[in-house]
């Protein structure tokens, strides 16, 4: 079972990644969810925390690299790296998280407001 995502493991995956030049994060952030993965797995099967990534967690895999300097949120590149750490986590695996596009904000389908006008609109019947 994964260990639950926390806002630190977040941050901290940010500010791994931050701490490289742009073109190396993607591969970075797919380097550190496999490494949590792996201590995961190792924690489960022994017990014991892996020597490397320490205890599956995605904070503690992250930690194992430098850590820039935390900026404010709004910074456009520690919001870029915020950006490819919750699209890691949201993909769950290493293989699709930190695709090419990485960093990209998926854009998803919004609903046309004639949908929202019909559905919100009180029935005739009423």
């Amino acid at each position: 079972m994964p260990l639950p995502v926390l806002w630190e493991d977040l941050r901290s995956l940010a500010r791994a990644l931050l701490a490289h030049p742009a073109p190396r994060r993607p591969e970075l952030c797919r380097q550190i969810l496999a490494g949590a993965a792996r201590a995961r797995r190792q924690a489960q099967a022994t017990g014991r925390c892996h020597p490397r990534w320490g205890d599956g967690s995605l904070g503690a895999a992250a930690r194992r690299f430098p850590l820039a300097p935390e900026p404010f949120p709004g910074a456009p590149d520690y919001a870029a790296c915020l950006c490819l750490a919750l699209t890691a986590c949201v993909a769950g695996t290493p293989a699709e998280a930190c695709g090419p596009a990485a960093g990209a904000i998926p854009r998803r389908p919004q609903p046309s407001v004639a949908a929202h006008r019909t559905s919100d609109a009180p029935s005739s019947s009423e």
